[in-house]
């Protein structure tokens, strides 16, 4: 429960479809390490037209991970028949394959209705994507993970643009995020006792459902935990591997 969810078994079977267009080959190792943290990869595939140039990022790790490339030309101009095909693929997928989940690397709102239209299907769906992924998206998936995570820090400015938003917030700082607060007290609210403690693990998934781009990696940090402790407006108690936390207006402190 790093993260503030329940990791799903191990042996989960998952498609990951990536929208080369819209993803950036250098998240690729830290993307399928997360992957793993959720299920098995059993399908691994990247969608674009491999006849043009800026897609060659890209040719040099698909062999290291053994990822599928889908060839699909631009038929015409404006028309983004990528989307298409990985949508399409996805359908088939969904009713030939044993899969449980599907994982969406992309940025692109041209996915929202599929990822409702999985989870309509039962099926779980894991979006990643650059901060600048359009809302409706993050919100059709069940869980949406921000691919600036994943990315090495850099001296190289168009990096610092991509990293700059993850750098360790301060408890001043988190204190000021209204939405954040929120959703916490009201997880543990959710699922406390009597005296107001709460088991960790609830009070993450609450937030996860509430917020599917929550993660406290956003903020800087590694853990759940950590994030809660930098808040400062929480109590923390560790039994064993067990950990509880509560609102600390609870026991009369300010």
């Amino acid at each position: 429960m790093a993260n503030g969810h329940k990791a799903p078994d191990s042996e989960y079977p998952l498609a990951v479809l990536i929208d080369a267009d819209n993803a950036n080959p250098n998240i690729v190792n830290g993307l399928l390490s997360e992957v793993a943290k959720l299920g098995v990869a059993s399908v691994k595939r990247i969608y674009g037209d491999w006849t043009t140039p800026n897609l060659a990022g890209w040719k040099s790790v698909l062999l290291d991970h053994s990822i599928q490339p889908i060839q699909q030309f631009r038929y015409t101009s404006g028309k983004n028949a990528t989307d298409s095909a990985m949508i399409i693929d996805a359908m088939d997928l969904l009713y030939s394959g044993p899969f449980k989940g599907f994982c969406i690397v992309s940025s692109d709102s041209d996915f929202t209705r599929l990822a409702s239209r999985l989870r309509e299907a039962g099926k779980v769906v894991y979006g990643f994507g650059e901060m600048k992924t359009p809302k409706p998206f993050v919100a059709a998936c069940d869980r949406f993970i921000y691919t600036e995570v994943f990315t090495p820090q850099s001296t190289e400015s168009e990096e610092i643009a991509t990293t700059t938003s993850l750098s360790k917030q301060s408890s001043k700082e988190l204190r000021r995020n209204a939405k954040l607060l929120l959703a916490i007290r009201t997880g543990i609210e959710a699922a406390s006792d009597d005296d107001g403690w709460a088991q960790l693990g609830p009070v993450g998934s609450y937030v996860v459902k509430s917020s599917p781009d929550f993660d406290p990696r956003n903020y800087g940090y590694q853990k759940f935990s950590e994030l809660i402790d930098a808040i400062g407006l929480f109590e923390l108690q560790r039994t064993g591997s067990v950990v509880h936390v509560r609102d600390i207006r609870r026991n009369g402190s300010k």
